[in-house]
């Protein structure tokens, strides 16, 4: 997993801001379908808002833990209900500082 700086986080964050989810985990949990949706995700764009519909944030944080593990992904931020995740493609298109 990429170690991210102060810097790059906030940089991260920055672009994040007026992103969209592109996925949202339900009911049904965290399942292979997610995951690989998640993945597409993360291919396509690099850095992704996934909304999560569960009220419990140990489970959120086991999930974004859980995701960033299975795809080779870093965990950007956690806040409320929605995870920012990023993971640079062969040839990013996102520069970090």
């Amino acid at each position: 997993m990429l170690e991210l700086t102060s810097t790059q986080r906030k940089f991260l964050k920055a672009r994040a801001h007026a992103l969209k989810p592109v996925v949202m985990i339900g009911a049904g949990g965290l399942t292979e379908t997610v995951l690989r949706e998640i993945g597409r995700g993360l291919d396509a764009h690099e850095l992704i808002k996934v909304r999560v519909q569960n009220d419990d944030r140990d489970a959120r944080e086991a999930w974004l833990r859980e995701i960033c593990a299975t795809l080779e992904a870093t965990p950007v931020q956690h806040i409320g209900k929605l995870l920012l995740i990023y993971r640079p493609a062969d040839e990013a298109r996102i520069r970090l500082p």
